[in-house]
Protein backbone atom coordinates (compact mmCIF):
# COMPACT_ATOMS: atom_id res chain seq x y z
CA UNK A 1 0.00 0.00 0.00
CA UNK A 2 1.37 3.55 -0.57
CA UNK A 3 2.37 5.96 2.22
CA UNK A 4 0.92 8.40 0.51
CA UNK A 5 -2.54 6.89 0.15
CA UNK A 6 -5.63 8.55 2.38
CA UNK A 7 -6.17 5.83 5.60
CA UNK A 8 -9.80 7.16 5.54
CA UNK A 9 -9.90 5.89 1.97
CA UNK A 10 -12.09 3.27 1.14
CA UNK A 11 -9.07 1.75 -0.87
CA UNK A 12 -8.68 -1.70 0.50
CA UNK A 13 -10.73 -4.78 -1.32
CA UNK A 14 -10.75 -8.14 0.12
CA UNK A 15 -11.53 -10.44 -2.71
CA UNK A 16 -13.20 -14.71 -1.65
CA UNK A 17 -14.10 -16.88 -4.00
CA UNK A 18 -17.89 -18.46 -3.00
CA UNK A 19 -17.25 -22.25 -2.19
CA UNK A 20 -13.97 -22.09 -4.18
CA UNK A 21 -12.91 -25.56 -4.49
CA UNK A 22 -16.57 -27.02 -4.75
CA UNK A 23 -17.10 -24.65 -7.28
CA UNK A 24 -13.60 -25.71 -9.52
CA UNK A 25 -15.31 -29.38 -8.85
CA UNK A 26 -18.40 -28.43 -10.46
CA UNK A 27 -17.37 -26.14 -13.07
CA UNK A 28 -15.03 -29.61 -14.46
CA UNK A 29 -17.92 -32.10 -13.77
CA UNK A 30 -21.53 -30.11 -14.17
CA UNK A 31 -23.13 -33.17 -13.09
CA UNK A 32 -22.75 -32.37 -9.60
CA UNK A 33 -24.00 -28.65 -9.70
CA UNK A 34 -26.59 -27.54 -7.55
CA UNK A 35 -25.97 -30.87 -5.33
CA UNK A 36 -24.25 -31.24 -1.98
CA UNK A 37 -20.77 -31.10 -2.41
CA UNK A 38 -18.15 -32.14 0.02
CA UNK A 39 -14.65 -31.57 -0.86
CA UNK A 40 -11.52 -33.32 0.94
CA UNK A 41 -9.85 -36.11 2.69
CA UNK A 42 -12.31 -38.80 1.69
CA UNK A 43 -10.27 -41.64 3.92
CA UNK A 44 -11.49 -42.14 7.94
CA UNK A 45 -9.14 -39.25 8.98
CA UNK A 46 -9.83 -36.78 5.98
CA UNK A 47 -11.19 -33.42 7.29
CA UNK A 48 -13.19 -31.55 4.99
CA UNK A 49 -11.22 -28.81 2.79
CA UNK A 50 -14.46 -27.02 0.90
CA UNK A 51 -18.10 -27.96 0.71
CA UNK A 52 -21.69 -26.12 -1.39
CA UNK A 53 -24.00 -24.49 -0.22
CA UNK A 54 -26.00 -27.03 -0.21
CA UNK A 55 -24.02 -29.34 2.12
CA UNK A 56 -23.54 -25.70 4.25
CA UNK A 57 -27.52 -25.88 4.60
CA UNK A 58 -26.62 -29.45 6.45
CA UNK A 59 -24.17 -28.28 8.78
CA UNK A 60 -21.35 -29.59 6.87
CA UNK A 61 -17.98 -27.12 7.71
CA UNK A 62 -14.69 -26.70 6.76
CA UNK A 63 -12.28 -28.41 8.61
CA UNK A 64 -15.24 -30.76 10.10
CA UNK A 65 -13.95 -34.50 10.47
CA UNK A 66 -15.03 -36.06 7.10
CA UNK A 67 -16.67 -38.71 8.96
CA UNK A 68 -18.98 -36.16 10.94
CA UNK A 69 -19.54 -34.31 7.35
CA UNK A 70 -20.87 -37.42 6.04
CA UNK A 71 -23.34 -38.33 8.82
CA UNK A 72 -24.64 -34.84 8.59
CA UNK A 73 -25.41 -34.64 4.63
CA UNK A 74 -25.38 -38.26 3.52
CA UNK A 75 -26.62 -37.65 0.09
CA UNK A 76 -23.56 -35.55 -0.61
CA UNK A 77 -21.05 -36.06 -3.53
CA UNK A 78 -17.38 -37.17 -1.89
CA UNK A 79 -15.06 -35.67 -4.06
CA UNK A 80 -11.11 -35.62 -3.29
CA UNK A 81 -9.30 -32.54 -3.20
CA UNK A 82 -6.97 -31.25 -5.79
CA UNK A 83 -4.69 -28.72 -5.05
CA UNK A 84 -3.14 -28.63 -8.29
CA UNK A 85 -6.10 -27.96 -9.95
CA UNK A 86 -7.24 -25.21 -7.40
CA UNK A 87 -3.58 -24.01 -8.11
CA UNK A 88 -4.59 -23.52 -12.01
CA UNK A 89 -7.64 -21.23 -11.24
CA UNK A 90 -5.86 -19.49 -8.60
CA UNK A 91 -3.50 -18.13 -10.68
CA UNK A 92 -6.26 -17.47 -13.23
CA UNK A 93 -8.17 -15.40 -10.26
CA UNK A 94 -4.74 -12.98 -10.04
CA UNK A 95 -4.38 -12.49 -13.67
CA UNK A 96 -8.18 -10.58 -13.25
CA UNK A 97 -6.87 -8.94 -10.08
CA UNK A 98 -3.50 -7.83 -11.75
CA UNK A 99 -5.41 -5.71 -14.41
CA UNK A 100 -6.90 -3.52 -11.90
CA UNK A 101 -4.13 -3.42 -9.52
CA UNK A 102 -0.43 -4.32 -8.76
CA UNK A 103 -1.17 -4.41 -5.30
CA UNK A 104 -2.58 -7.76 -4.43
CA UNK A 105 -1.60 -9.77 -1.01
CA UNK A 106 -2.38 -13.17 -1.20
CA UNK A 107 -3.90 -14.95 2.01
CA UNK A 108 -4.78 -18.14 0.62
CA UNK A 109 -5.86 -19.73 -3.18
CA UNK A 110 -9.09 -18.28 -2.91
CA UNK A 111 -8.59 -14.95 -1.34
CA UNK A 112 -6.75 -11.79 -1.51
CA UNK A 113 -6.29 -7.93 -0.22
CA UNK A 114 -5.76 -5.30 -2.82
CA UNK A 115 -5.02 -2.04 -2.29
CA UNK A 116 -6.79 -0.06 -5.59
CA UNK A 117 -5.97 3.45 -4.03
CA UNK A 118 -3.59 3.98 -7.28
CA UNK A 119 -6.63 3.00 -9.69
CA UNK A 120 -9.72 4.95 -9.60
CA UNK A 121 -8.71 7.03 -12.90
CA UNK A 122 -8.12 4.30 -14.68
CA UNK A 123 -11.36 2.18 -13.23
CA UNK A 124 -13.79 4.40 -11.28
CA UNK A 125 -14.52 4.38 -7.87
CA UNK A 126 -13.40 1.20 -5.28
CA UNK A 127 -16.64 -0.35 -5.79
CA UNK A 128 -16.80 0.07 -9.23
CA UNK A 129 -13.48 -2.07 -9.69
CA UNK A 130 -14.98 -4.67 -7.22
CA UNK A 131 -18.28 -4.84 -9.11
CA UNK A 132 -15.64 -4.82 -12.20
CA UNK A 133 -13.60 -7.98 -10.74
CA UNK A 134 -17.14 -9.84 -10.11
CA UNK A 135 -18.16 -9.74 -13.07
CA UNK A 136 -14.63 -10.65 -14.79
CA UNK A 137 -13.69 -13.67 -12.61
CA UNK A 138 -17.81 -14.78 -13.54
CA UNK A 139 -16.56 -13.83 -17.56
CA UNK A 140 -13.38 -15.54 -17.67
CA UNK A 141 -13.58 -18.59 -14.65
CA UNK A 142 -16.82 -19.03 -14.57
CA UNK A 143 -16.74 -18.58 -11.10
CA UNK A 144 -18.58 -16.25 -8.47
CA UNK A 145 -16.83 -14.42 -5.88
CA UNK A 146 -17.64 -11.77 -2.82
CA UNK A 147 -15.90 -8.43 -2.82
CA UNK A 148 -15.60 -5.96 0.34
CA UNK A 149 -14.65 -2.41 0.45
CA UNK A 150 -13.20 -0.33 3.20
CA UNK A 151 -10.57 1.54 4.49
CA UNK A 152 -9.15 -1.16 6.38
CA UNK A 153 -7.88 -4.94 5.99
CA UNK A 154 -10.10 -6.16 9.09
CA UNK A 155 -13.47 -4.57 7.81
CA UNK A 156 -12.83 -5.87 3.84
CA UNK A 157 -12.51 -9.33 4.80
CA UNK A 158 -15.69 -8.56 7.17
CA UNK A 159 -17.78 -6.72 4.35
CA UNK A 160 -16.81 -9.87 1.92
CA UNK A 161 -18.34 -12.37 4.41
CA UNK A 162 -21.09 -10.75 4.51
CA UNK A 163 -21.12 -9.86 0.53
CA UNK A 164 -21.86 -13.90 -0.05
CA UNK A 165 -24.55 -15.99 -0.46
CA UNK A 166 -26.47 -17.89 2.35
CA UNK A 167 -27.21 -21.29 2.90
CA UNK A 168 -31.02 -22.44 3.37
CA UNK A 169 -32.76 -26.07 3.00
CA UNK A 170 -34.13 -24.04 -0.89
CA UNK A 171 -30.81 -23.49 -1.93
CA UNK A 172 -28.10 -20.61 -1.78
CA UNK A 173 -29.68 -17.18 -0.74
CA UNK A 174 -28.01 -14.79 -3.16
CA UNK A 175 -25.76 -12.09 -1.47
CA UNK A 176 -25.26 -8.75 -2.57
CA UNK A 177 -21.84 -9.38 -3.77
CA UNK A 178 -20.58 -6.35 -2.63
CA UNK A 179 -20.82 -4.83 0.49
CA UNK A 180 -19.19 -1.54 0.45
CA UNK A 181 -18.45 -0.40 4.27
CA UNK A 182 -18.45 3.80 5.07
CA UNK A 183 -16.10 5.53 7.20
CA UNK A 184 -19.52 6.67 8.80
CA UNK A 185 -20.74 3.00 8.63
CA UNK A 186 -18.01 1.17 10.96
CA UNK A 187 -19.75 1.64 14.34
CA UNK A 188 -23.14 -0.14 13.48
CA UNK A 189 -21.50 -2.33 10.92
CA UNK A 190 -18.75 -3.87 13.80
CA UNK A 191 -20.49 -3.33 17.01
CA UNK A 192 -22.89 -6.62 16.85
CA UNK A 193 -20.65 -8.83 15.91
CA UNK A 194 -18.88 -11.71 18.19
CA UNK A 195 -15.61 -10.65 19.11
CA UNK A 196 -14.42 -13.61 17.23
CA UNK A 197 -14.41 -11.68 14.25
CA UNK A 198 -11.81 -9.71 15.27
CA UNK A 199 -8.17 -10.51 13.86
CA UNK A 200 -6.08 -12.43 16.62
CA UNK A 201 -8.66 -13.55 18.92
CA UNK A 202 -8.75 -17.33 18.10
CA UNK A 203 -10.10 -19.86 20.60
CA UNK A 204 -8.31 -19.18 23.76
CA UNK A 205 -8.49 -15.72 23.76
CA UNK A 206 -12.42 -15.54 23.23
CA UNK A 207 -12.70 -18.11 25.98
CA UNK A 208 -10.75 -15.98 28.05
CA UNK A 209 -12.71 -12.40 26.69
CA UNK A 210 -16.15 -14.16 27.70
CA UNK A 211 -15.64 -14.99 30.90
CA UNK A 212 -15.04 -11.56 31.11
CA UNK A 213 -18.44 -10.89 29.50
CA UNK A 214 -16.48 -9.26 26.40
CA UNK A 215 -18.83 -11.11 24.03
CA UNK A 216 -19.32 -8.31 21.27
CA UNK A 217 -17.04 -5.97 19.25
CA UNK A 218 -18.93 -3.31 20.78
CA UNK A 219 -18.25 -5.04 24.86
CA UNK A 220 -14.19 -4.97 23.63
CA UNK A 221 -14.28 -1.36 22.45
CA UNK A 222 -15.57 -0.62 25.70
CA UNK A 223 -13.45 -2.17 27.82
CA UNK A 224 -10.81 -0.24 29.82
CA UNK A 225 -7.37 -0.23 27.97
CA UNK A 226 -6.09 -1.39 31.17
CA UNK A 227 -8.57 -4.01 32.26
CA UNK A 228 -7.69 -5.26 28.47
CA UNK A 229 -4.39 -5.48 29.40
CA UNK A 230 -4.41 -7.63 32.34
CA UNK A 231 -7.07 -10.10 30.21
CA UNK A 232 -4.61 -10.59 27.35
CA UNK A 233 -1.29 -8.59 27.88
CA UNK A 234 -0.15 -5.67 26.92
CA UNK A 235 0.59 -5.20 23.59
CA UNK A 236 -2.22 -7.62 22.30
CA UNK A 237 -4.76 -5.29 24.43
CA UNK A 238 -3.05 -2.40 22.64
CA UNK A 239 -4.02 -3.96 19.39
CA UNK A 240 -7.29 -5.68 19.80
CA UNK A 241 -8.62 -2.30 21.67
CA UNK A 242 -7.91 -0.09 18.45
CA UNK A 243 -9.54 -3.23 15.84
CA UNK A 244 -12.68 -3.18 17.49
CA UNK A 245 -12.67 0.90 16.94
CA UNK A 246 -12.31 0.11 13.19
CA UNK A 247 -8.66 1.59 13.47
CA UNK A 248 -6.26 -1.23 11.24
CA UNK A 249 -2.89 0.23 9.79
CA UNK A 250 -1.28 -2.91 8.44
CA UNK A 251 -1.22 -2.11 4.66
CA UNK A 252 -1.59 -4.27 1.85
CA UNK A 253 1.73 -5.91 1.50
CA UNK A 254 1.90 -7.41 -2.63
CA UNK A 255 5.79 -7.98 -1.27
CA UNK A 256 5.21 -10.18 1.96
CA UNK A 257 7.53 -12.73 1.93
CA UNK A 258 6.60 -16.20 3.70
CA UNK A 259 7.59 -16.89 6.88
CA UNK A 260 7.99 -20.71 6.39
CA UNK A 261 7.51 -23.31 4.27
CA UNK A 262 6.82 -26.70 5.23
CA UNK A 263 4.75 -30.41 4.83
CA UNK A 264 3.31 -32.55 7.20
CA UNK A 265 1.31 -36.08 6.50
CA UNK A 266 -1.56 -37.70 8.32
CA UNK A 267 -1.08 -41.63 8.09
CA UNK A 268 -4.29 -43.62 7.86
CA UNK A 269 -3.28 -45.69 10.70
CA UNK A 270 -0.94 -44.44 13.48
CA UNK A 271 2.15 -45.50 13.24
CA UNK A 272 4.81 -46.74 16.06
CA UNK A 273 8.18 -47.52 13.85
CA UNK A 274 10.96 -44.80 14.51
CA UNK A 275 12.21 -45.98 11.20
CA UNK A 276 8.96 -45.43 9.09
CA UNK A 277 8.30 -41.92 10.74
CA UNK A 278 12.65 -41.58 9.83
CA UNK A 279 12.13 -42.23 5.94
CA UNK A 280 8.96 -39.95 6.08
CA UNK A 281 11.11 -37.42 7.51
CA UNK A 282 13.09 -37.92 4.30
CA UNK A 283 10.24 -37.65 2.03
CA UNK A 284 9.12 -34.54 3.77
CA UNK A 285 12.27 -32.66 4.10
CA UNK A 286 13.09 -33.51 0.35
CA UNK A 287 9.60 -31.81 -0.81
CA UNK A 288 10.67 -28.86 1.49
CA UNK A 289 14.31 -28.03 0.19
CA UNK A 290 12.75 -28.39 -3.04
CA UNK A 291 10.50 -25.53 -2.37
CA UNK A 292 13.18 -23.82 -0.57
CA UNK A 293 15.23 -23.71 -3.95
CA UNK A 294 12.20 -22.68 -5.79
CA UNK A 295 11.73 -20.09 -3.77
CA UNK A 296 15.01 -18.65 -4.12
CA UNK A 297 15.59 -18.86 -0.17
CA UNK A 298 17.25 -21.19 2.48
CA UNK A 299 16.45 -20.80 6.61
CA UNK A 300 17.81 -21.07 9.53
CA UNK A 301 15.67 -23.14 11.65
CA UNK A 302 14.06 -26.50 11.23
CA UNK A 303 10.49 -27.63 13.04
CA UNK A 304 9.25 -30.74 14.00
CA UNK A 305 5.75 -31.49 14.38
CA UNK A 306 4.41 -34.82 15.61
CA UNK A 307 0.80 -35.72 16.26
CA UNK A 308 -0.29 -38.61 18.55
CA UNK A 309 -3.09 -40.78 18.52
CA UNK A 310 -5.05 -38.75 21.01
CA UNK A 311 -4.39 -35.35 19.12
CA UNK A 312 -1.81 -34.38 21.33
CA UNK A 313 0.94 -32.20 19.80
CA UNK A 314 4.25 -31.51 20.38
CA UNK A 315 7.00 -29.48 18.62
CA UNK A 316 10.92 -29.75 18.48
CA UNK A 317 12.90 -27.69 16.57
CA UNK A 318 16.67 -26.27 15.99
CA UNK A 319 18.42 -23.23 14.71
CA UNK A 320 21.70 -23.15 12.43
CA UNK A 321 24.01 -20.66 12.62
CA UNK A 322 24.07 -20.39 9.00
CA UNK A 323 20.96 -20.95 6.27
CA UNK A 324 20.43 -23.93 4.85
CA UNK A 325 18.27 -25.02 2.08
CA UNK A 326 19.43 -29.08 0.74
CA UNK A 327 17.27 -31.80 2.09
CA UNK A 328 20.03 -34.46 3.78
CA UNK A 329 20.94 -31.00 6.26
CA UNK A 330 17.44 -30.59 7.10
CA UNK A 331 16.22 -34.40 7.18
CA UNK A 332 19.33 -35.02 9.40
CA UNK A 333 18.23 -32.23 12.14
CA UNK A 334 14.14 -33.66 11.87
CA UNK A 335 15.81 -37.15 11.84
CA UNK A 336 17.62 -36.01 15.72
CA UNK A 337 14.61 -34.08 17.09
CA UNK A 338 12.01 -37.22 16.79
CA UNK A 339 14.81 -39.30 18.52
CA UNK A 340 14.43 -38.75 21.73
CA UNK A 341 10.29 -38.62 21.52
CA UNK A 342 7.75 -41.39 22.53
CA UNK A 343 6.52 -42.67 19.15
CA UNK A 344 5.74 -46.34 20.34
CA UNK A 345 2.30 -45.07 21.65
CA UNK A 346 1.25 -44.13 18.00
CA UNK A 347 2.00 -41.57 15.85
CA UNK A 348 -0.70 -40.12 13.91
CA UNK A 349 0.60 -36.92 12.05
CA UNK A 350 4.23 -35.62 11.57
CA UNK A 351 5.60 -32.97 10.05
CA UNK A 352 8.79 -30.42 9.14
CA UNK A 353 9.18 -27.14 8.45
CA UNK A 354 11.81 -24.52 7.78
CA UNK A 355 11.80 -21.13 9.16
CA UNK A 356 13.79 -17.99 9.40
CA UNK A 357 14.21 -17.54 5.76
CA UNK A 358 16.69 -15.39 3.73
CA UNK A 359 18.65 -15.55 0.76
CA UNK A 360 20.88 -18.80 0.66
CA UNK A 361 24.71 -17.53 1.71
CA UNK A 362 27.53 -17.82 -0.31
CA UNK A 363 29.56 -19.94 0.59
CA UNK A 364 30.51 -20.88 4.15
CA UNK A 365 30.66 -24.04 6.06
CA UNK A 366 27.12 -24.99 7.52
CA UNK A 367 27.43 -28.80 7.01
CA UNK A 368 30.05 -28.81 10.03
CA UNK A 369 27.55 -27.42 12.14
CA UNK A 370 26.70 -30.63 14.44
CA UNK A 371 23.63 -31.13 16.69
CA UNK A 372 24.40 -31.55 20.56
CA UNK A 373 22.55 -35.17 20.71
CA UNK A 374 23.75 -38.33 18.79
CA UNK A 375 21.51 -38.99 15.50
CA UNK A 376 22.35 -35.45 14.24
CA UNK A 377 26.06 -37.21 12.81
CA UNK A 378 24.16 -39.29 10.76
CA UNK A 379 22.69 -38.52 7.70
CA UNK A 380 19.56 -40.14 6.74
CA UNK A 381 20.09 -41.07 3.72
CA UNK A 382 23.18 -43.00 4.79
CA UNK A 383 26.19 -40.61 4.62
CA UNK A 384 28.49 -39.73 7.66
CA UNK A 385 28.28 -36.01 8.88
CA UNK A 386 30.34 -33.57 7.86
CA UNK A 387 33.58 -35.33 9.43
CA UNK A 388 36.31 -32.72 9.58
CA UNK A 389 35.88 -29.13 9.33
CA UNK A 390 37.98 -28.96 6.05
CA UNK A 391 35.76 -31.36 3.99
CA UNK A 392 32.41 -29.58 5.20
CA UNK A 393 32.20 -27.02 2.58
CA UNK A 394 33.17 -29.06 -0.70
CA UNK A 395 30.35 -31.62 0.81
CA UNK A 396 27.50 -29.02 1.26
CA UNK A 397 28.23 -27.57 -2.11
CA UNK A 398 28.19 -31.32 -3.84
CA UNK A 399 25.02 -31.98 -1.80
CA UNK A 400 23.50 -28.71 -3.30
CA UNK A 401 24.62 -29.59 -6.58
CA UNK A 402 23.17 -32.97 -6.67
CA UNK A 403 19.81 -31.20 -4.90
CA UNK A 404 19.56 -28.60 -7.98
CA UNK A 405 19.98 -31.01 -11.09
CA UNK A 406 17.58 -33.62 -8.94
CA UNK A 407 15.01 -30.28 -9.81
CA UNK A 408 15.94 -29.72 -13.21
CA UNK A 409 15.28 -33.77 -13.99
CA UNK A 410 11.94 -33.29 -11.80
CA UNK A 411 11.27 -30.60 -13.95
CA UNK A 412 11.32 -32.08 -16.92
CA UNK A 413 9.83 -36.34 -16.45
CA UNK A 414 8.00 -35.30 -13.30
CA UNK A 415 8.40 -35.19 -9.99
CA UNK A 416 8.37 -39.39 -9.29
CA UNK A 417 11.35 -39.22 -11.96
CA UNK A 418 13.97 -39.01 -9.02
CA UNK A 419 14.24 -38.90 -5.41
CA UNK A 420 16.06 -40.28 -1.95
CA UNK A 421 16.38 -44.29 -2.44
CA UNK A 422 15.23 -44.52 0.90
CA UNK A 423 11.64 -43.57 0.72
CA UNK A 424 10.77 -45.89 -2.37
CA UNK A 425 8.60 -48.31 -1.78
CA UNK A 426 6.69 -51.36 -3.29
CA UNK A 427 4.36 -48.64 -5.31
CA UNK A 428 7.78 -46.57 -6.18
CA UNK A 429 8.80 -43.13 -5.65
CA UNK A 430 6.15 -41.19 -3.50
CA UNK A 431 7.70 -37.47 -3.55
CA UNK A 432 5.56 -35.62 -0.90
CA UNK A 433 3.90 -32.31 -3.46
CA UNK A 434 2.02 -29.40 -1.89
CA UNK A 435 -1.39 -29.87 -1.20
CA UNK A 436 -0.53 -33.59 -0.84
CA UNK A 437 -3.06 -35.07 1.58
CA UNK A 438 -3.21 -32.29 3.06
CA UNK A 439 -6.98 -32.71 4.60
CA UNK A 440 -5.86 -36.10 5.36
CA UNK A 441 -5.02 -39.51 3.64
CA UNK A 442 -7.37 -41.13 0.87
CA UNK A 443 -9.42 -43.38 1.40
CA UNK A 444 -7.42 -46.84 0.37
Amino acid sequence: MRGDRDPDALDVLHVDMDCFFAAVEALDEPAIAGKAVIVGGTGPRGVVASCSYEARAKGVRSAMPMAEARRRCPEAVIVPARHDRYGEVSRELHDVMHEFTPAIEPIALDEAFLDVSGSHLLFGSSEDIARAIRQQVRERLHLECSVGVARSKLLAKLASRDAKPRPSENGPLPGPGVVVVRREEEDEFLSARPVRDIFGVGPKTAARLHSYGVNKVSDLAALEPATLARIVGRAQGKHLSALARGDDPRPVESDRRVKSIGHEETFPRDVREQAVLNRELVRLADSVASRLRSAGVAGRTVSLKVRFGDFKTITRAHSMSRPLATASEIARIAVALLEPVEVSVGVRLIGVSVSGLEEPAAGGDQTSEQLSFGASEIDPQGSEGSGARGRGRPRREAREEVERAVDLIRRRYGQGSVGPAVVVGREGLKVKRPGDSQWGPPAP
